[in-house]
């Protein structure tokens, strides 16, 4: 099971983290997506909004999105704007009442559902929420691209103007169950005050194979109509950590 602790500690430093990531060429990349499937405009739900930086984007290029994030750290540095909302929520339960024409779940949203019961219950809901023919759209880490490169310890150095940050990324490897937890240690010093705050935040990840998305997906009545690398739209292999498969509800 996840731990609801993760991002509670590391939300607060989430923006400073990923000031790097660019999310107006990931923005534009989904929109390009939706376009090939003839999705111009519409309804999407972001399954894991998180500071809802591509809930925004997508609005600004004519969406109306609406996001679910369960990190309250996270939703505290969420702005508003025209076309995008979100709230608290679980995307395993959280039920809207209404249909959409697109599901969205990025920056590897489902890798953190480790467990059978949360993977299964995020696609039986994304199907809740989507009409016949809707598209579930997510993306994830790749089994064969993790056991090719194996996670390593890496460090990030990053400031602000009111922080100076050093993260440490150890990676643990459970080989048996498809996972590796990877724990964050976190030094940010205030630069205002000179106190520095240490914290550890244990984030499990779970990859899958192509074959288990499609388990998957059949089980909750999806069939996949497109599998290709996160923005650079590589086929899968060794060397493509993230994929991203678009799935369409059937039934």
């Amino acid at each position: 099971m996840s731990d609801p602790k993760v991002f509670c500690d590391y939300g607060g430093y989430y923006q400073l983290l990923y000031r790097d990531k660019d999310y107006v060429s990931e923005a534009f990349y989904i929109k390009e997506l939706l376009l090939r499937h003839n999705i111009e405009s519409g309804n999407i739900l972001e399954f894991g909004s998180g500071t809802g930086e591509h809930g925004r984007l997508l609005a600004g290029h004519g969406y109306t999105v609406h996001g679910i994030e369960r990190s309250a750290a996270m939703l505290a540095k969420t702005d508003l704007t025209e076309g995008f909302t979100c709230q608290q929520g679980d995307i395993c339960t959280v039920k809207l009442g209404r249909k959409y024409d697109v599901i969205l779940s990025l920056f590897h949203v489902v890798s953190y559902q480790v467990g059978n019961s949360e993977i299964q219950g995020v696609f039986e809901n994304a199907a809740l929420h989507l009409s016949c023919g809707g598209l579930f759209i997510f993306d994830f880490w790749y089994t064969p691209a993790v056991y090719a490169q194996m996670p390593s310890v890496r460090v990030k150095r990053c400031s602000d103007d009111y922080t100076d940050l050093v993260r440490i990324a150890e990676p643990e490897i459970y080989v048996n169950e498809s996972r590796v937890d990877v724990t964050y240690t976190i030094f940010a010093r205030d630069k205002t005050d000179g106190n520095t705050h240490v914290f550890k935040e244990r984030h499990p990840m779970r990859h899958f194979s192509l074959q288990e998305i499609d388990l998957l997906a059949q089980v909750a009545g999806f069939r996949r109509v497109n599998t290709e690398e996160f923005l650079t739209k590589a086929p899968p292999g060794p060397q493509t950590w993230g994929i991203c498969v678009t799935l369409e509800k059937v039934y």
